[in-house]
């Protein structure tokens, strides 16, 4: 017969303890550590094995058909990109971002496109009234007669709606503001959120329907909650965007139906969320003479290359420790970059203020962008612009050596594209060699160059 264990475990990491304790040892997270009952023997009491159905037996998986998931266009391209081809029946997906970024409006324009095709769409919006909601569909021109609002906080009045609209399509804005009276705490708390989530899913499961989540954000940026809903979740998107410009990115960081390395880009307007499909000029200044301190790279981002420029200014320092600003790119890969052009090419860095900084508010972080940085910091450097026709790709070791950057056939393809005619890569072996052709086909006057 088995017996019963009291056993500790964390509402937020699942670590276990033999003992009580303010603080999990795992996570560090305070008061989340609850007593839990736990059986041990090869018989849970009050447990009885259920015959199973010949239906629903087990089979070897030779035997068990591959049939593809299907995905059902939400008539946002960008949007069905980062999902893989589209939203598939009976997903749980799970969308979250920082407060404003626009992810009701992105949600309301998704359920007004499917409700557009005829589509029922339930929009559950647990933290604005109806009248808000209808507010902001009028603005953006999302009203359909398909699409069903609902203002609800009580999941059991949700999983109601659900039963009266049958929809194809349900919204729930947002998980965190949800509460279930099976679970004991407050809204948001881990042990509603894990009831909620689900309970949410299970019904997606069983009916076949697939549910949007808004999830809320934390200071760091990480999902609120506990780890649990993203783990449950079958796709977890990121809505990311700067308040100071109007251009938004849609990103995958897990998808059981497709890639997670794909990126959509988005505009805010006046009149809601618009689609960008092409955002090859997003991200280049409009200068239309060379200008000291700029250099192109081709970033890419999922399967989508974009050019962009990367800015450096360079001024004297007077403070005894110099500064160092980045803004869009790594600081720590900057502040390496620094100390391989000090090292392996020369340049006197140590004693001025560095500024770095990509153009139109876009993050790069891989390592193609090194020797774009570089070599901007050098231009900046010596007050020498490059061509606007120039395009550079390249990571840059702590060596000085130039290696080749991943997909460096489509950057070099989407370069030649854009019009750039000449391209500066890992051919180049060496840093140095890099900025002796890169100063070598400037127009512009020549300046001193470091000895090499």
């Amino acid at each position: 017969m088995a017996r019963v264990t009291t056993n500790f475990r964390c509402t937020e990491c699942g670590a276990s303890s033999i003992k009580w304790v303010g603080r999990c040892g795992e996570c560090q997270a305070w008061g989340t550590v609850v007593d839990q009952a736990e059986t041990v023997g090869l018989a849970p009491r009050g447990v009885t094995p259920v015959k199973i159905p010949d239906a629903r037996g087990a089979r070897p998986i030779t035997e068990i058909g591959a049939e593809s998931v299907a995905h059902w266009p939400s008539g946002i391209a960008e949007f069905d990109r980062v999902l893989g081809g589209g939203i598939v029946p009976g997903a749980a997906i799970l969308l979250s971002g920082e407060p404003g970024v626009g992810k009701s409006t992105l949600l309301l324009e998704v359920a007004s496109r499917a409700a557009a095709t005829g589509q029922r769409v339930l929009y559950v919006s647990a933290e604005e009234s109806v009248s808000q909601v209808r507010l902001r569909a009028q603005r953006t021109n999302a009203l359909q007669p398909t699409l069903y609002l609902a203002a609800e906080t009580d999941l059991a009045t949700i999983l109601g709606q659900i039963d009266a609209v049958e929809p194809q399509l349900v919204i729930v804005d947002s998980v965190q503001t949800v509460s279930s009276s099976l679970s004991e705490g407050l809204a948001g708390g881990p042990s509603q959120v894990r009831e909620v989530a689900s309970t949410l899913i299970r019904v997606s499961k069983d009916r076949n329907l697939p549910v949007l989540l808004v999830g809320h954000v934390t200071k760091d940026g990480s999902i609120a909650g506990p780890r649990l809903l993203e783990h449950l979740v079958d796709v977890v998107l990121q809505f990311e965007g700067d308040r100071q410009t109007a251009l938004r990115f849609v990103r995958s960081h897990k998808n059981r139906f497709g890639p997670t390395d794909e990126v959509g880009c988005f505009e805010m307007t006046g009149d809601g969320i618009a689609e960008v499909a092409d955002p090859s000029g997003l991200f280049l200044s409009r200068a239309r003479q060379p200008v000291s301190g700029t250099c192109v790279t081709i970033a890419v981002e999922g399967r989508r290359s974009l050019p962009v420029e990367v800015q450096a200014l360079i001024v004297k320092s007077n403070a005894p420790q110099p500064r160092r600003v980045v803004n869009g790119v790594d600081g720590s890969r900057v502040a390496m970059l620094l100390a391989v052009l000090e090292r392996r090419a020369g340049f006197k860095l140590s004693e001025v203020d560095v500024y770095v900084s990509t153009v139109g508010g876009i993050r790069v972080t891989e390592p193609g962008a090194d020797l774009a940085i570089a070599l901007a910091i050098a231009s900046a450097f010596n007050d020498k612009a490059f061509p606007i026709t120039q395009a550079v790709i390249g990571e840059i070791s702590l060596a000085g050596e130039i290696r080749p950057a991943s997909s460096a056939k489509q950057r070099v393809a989407e370069a030649k594209r854009l019009g750039f005619t000449t391209i500066i890569d890992s051919e180049a072996i060496h840093l140095r060699e890099a900025l002796r052709q890169a100063f070598t086909r400037s127009t512009v006057e020549r300046v001193e160059v470091p000895q090499f």
